[in-house]
């Protein structure tokens, strides 16, 4: 079930909102009771733009029934957890539950105009039967006993039950269209939405495996709220009198937002600028190796700097990615190829890199042990791809840390090439003092 790490900030979760289990009264609406008659329901699908903090990133998505002679409305919203003293247990282990709720149309629309971000509308062209099915169901899904159910951030989101709802009112229509393939896999999405930071981009990047790599279909695509709105307005529905008309029967927008910008059509081509990094911070490790044989201290303490740094940056991600394939429910961690590049092993560079400030030697020679097994497992991990079942697309990752340890490797392995040296030099030195001179008679 794929969902991200506690680590990576729920690199994943469309909008959460947060509420007691269980606080509210549930009072019927008249769709739920029978009262509406269909020629009455108007049902919208709501599209809520991305946000600034991380789970808001991938946007979030509603449905509102709306009476119009009994002048009631209520929107239905599939991405509420309970915040408890467990939930951050169970969000780890990934097995954390969703809920569906109901809130106020008008409330819910100015809360999101009031965080700057689109509220986009789209009544949908169903038949009066239709629209009592799709507010009977989600009456239904919102009583205590139906409103739980278990996250999945690709599979089973507050995204994809609106496309389900969607496409059982249509007779499956929906999903039938949604058989063609998808523009990109599900890691070039989860790119495209996360390029808003970097590091966090790459950082989920690294913590997902081939899952999200395989071809995958539009309706698989439509885990996203932008995606299942281009659907709903691209698909054609045979309308009450048999004709062929858009899903979408009117289309409105609640707020604009004059300034934020849509995610990108494409994932970011930022392959170049990893693999600079990457090959940067590796020469910058043989640099001051280098340097330090001249015998400066700074040289030193720098290069136990990098080795601190790196092994918080890359050794923690690694460990806990370690940890999530042993005892999680996320199988996006599991047999990630990633951990040919950072695992626990790099987390030792972490205390080395501490010891090696006061010159330990001992130290030293086991940073050069960690550095050289990384360069090698990495080296492997690259040679495996020629194998059919090491498909993941990892290549970003691999550009960015395996420079980083081969440099590594590099800069301790120069301080043996240079002992062995002076130590050959040193015995040649001492060969030829015992040597006794010939003398010409």
């Amino acid at each position: 079930m794929p969902r991200l790490s506690l680590i990576a900030t729920c690199l994943l979760g469309l909008l959460l909102w947060t509420a007691p289990a269980h606080a509210r009264e549930i009072s019927i609406p008249p769709w739920g009771s029978g009262e509406s008659r269909g020629e009455d329901l108007s049902i919208w699908l709501v599209t809520f733009s991305p946000g600034d903090d991380v789970p808001s990133w991938w946007g979030h998505g509603s449905l509102v029934v709306e009476d119009k002679r009994l002048q009631q409305q209520r929107l239905y919203n599939y991405g509420m957890f309970t915040f408890n003293d467990t939930m951050l247990a169970r969000f780890a282990m990934g097995r954390l539950e969703f809920w569906v709720g109901h809130s106020s149309v008008g409330s819910t629309f100015r809360y999101y105009q009031s965080e700057d971000r689109d509220v986009r509308i789209q009544e949908l062209n169903l038949t009066p039967e239709q629209r009592v099915i799709v507010a009977k169901r989600l009456a239904d899904n919102v009583l205590p006993e139906n409103r739980e159910y278990l996250y999945h951030h690709y599979n089973d989101n507050c995204v994809t039950r609106l496309r389900d709802m969607i496409d059982v009112a249509t007779g499956g229509q929906l999903k039938e269209m949604d058989r063609a393939p998808g523009r990109m896999t599900l890691r070039e999405h989860t790119r495209r939405y996360t390029a808003v930071n970097a590091p966090m981009s790459v950082l989920l990047d690294f913590m997902m495996n081939d899952e999200i790599d395989h071809p995958i279909t539009k309706w698989e695509e439509a885990f996203l709220p932008d995606e299942l709105e281009m659907q709903v307005a691209a698909l054609q529905v045979k309308g009450a009198d048999g004709t062929q008309q858009s899903l979408a029967a009117k289309t409105w927008n609640y707020y604009e937002s004059p300034t934020r910008k849509r995610p990108p059509a494409e994932p970011p081509a930022w392959g170049p600028w990893i693999l600079a990094l990457g090959v940067a911070l590796g020469g910058a490790a043989v640099g001051l190796a280098a340097w330090e044989r001249r015998g400066s201290r700074v040289a030193r303490l720098l290069l136990a700097l990098e080795n601190v740094v790196l092994g918080l940056l890359l050794g923690i991600p690694g460990t806990a990615l370690f940890i999530m394939w042993l005892v999680t429910d996320h199988t996006v961690t599991y047999r990630n190829e990633n951990l040919f590049l950072a695992n626990p092993l790099t987390l030792l560079a972490l205390p080395f890199g501490v010891a090696l400030m006061w010159n330990s030697a001992k130290a030293r020679a086991r940073l050069s042990k960690v550095w050289l097994v990384l360069a090698a497992s990495g080296v492997l991990g690259v040679v495996l791809k020629v194998l059919p079942p090491f498909d993941q697309d990892n290549w970003r990752l691999i550009a960015l840390i395996l420079p980083i340890s081969v440099g590594m490797a590099g800069a301790f392995g120069l301080d043996r090439v240079l002992a062995r040296l002076r130590g050959s030099s040193r015995a040649s030195a001492g060969r030829g003092d015992a040597v006794p001179s010939l003398k010409t008679p």
